[in-house]
């Protein structure tokens, strides 16, 4: 039995049917998938901004007592960083390089502490104390005992970690994966504050 319309005409209303709920459903289930992906890909945005309005204090490494640092040698230290996150596995169990320098004219302790991460793509370099030279693996980066850059891909020398010393123990601030954007030199002290032990 067919309706007419208030003009006289037969009625073009019809219930919908399987057709045009599958439509509907596809058209809800995309826009629910959109959505979802959209929140999921704006969590690591909003993280990062959000992450520069609630830094953390620096973290300190404690390396160990000075006296283990015989003067004009380099040694490797291992440690696992204090910055690392659960999912880092191996790569949270980093080094640094540390050569004692001596003391300065004031009687403080004097010490070069590079990053063990080439300056070139990151890979870790090693130190071959017969050729007084730090090596790279990867793409042959040389540095010298210094830490200058010597020859190879590397853009400058090695990088250098922020160390300071507190009751005769040297500690370094935990290092993050240096850039040439984002290198290690960003000391937790002013300029103005040299580096001396604290008692």
């Amino acid at each position: 039995m067919s309706h007419s319309s208030p003009t006289g005409l037969p009625s073009t209303d019809v219930k919908p049917g399987r057709r045009t709920f599958l439509q509907r459903l596809m058209l809800w289930g995309t826009i629910a998938a959109g959505a979802l992906a959209t929140i999921a890909l704006s969590i690591p945005l909003v993280g990062y901004l959000l992450g520069a309005l609630f830094k953390r204090e620096k973290d300190w490494v404690r390396l160990g007592p000075i006296d283990q640092f015989p003067p004009g040698e380099t040694k490797l230290k291992t440690f696992t960083n204090p910055l690392s996150q659960p999912w880092d596995g191996m790569v949270a169990h980093t080094g640094c390089f540390v050569r004692y320098l001596g003391k300065d004219e004031q009687q403080q302790p004097q010490f070069l502490v590079f990053a063990v991460n080439c300056a070139h793509l990151g890979c870790p370099v090693s130190w071959f104390p017969q050729s007084g030279l730090f090596m790279c693996p990867c793409h042959g980066g040389v540095y010298y005992e210094n830490g200058d850059r010597a020859s190879g891909p590397p853009p400058q020398g090695l990088f250098k970690c922020v160390w300071q010393v507190v009751n005769g123990q040297l500690e370094i601030q935990a290092p993050h994966l240096p850039t040439l954007q984002d290198t290690l030199t960003h000391p937790a002290w002013t300029p103005a504050q040299p580096r001396k032990e604290r008692s």
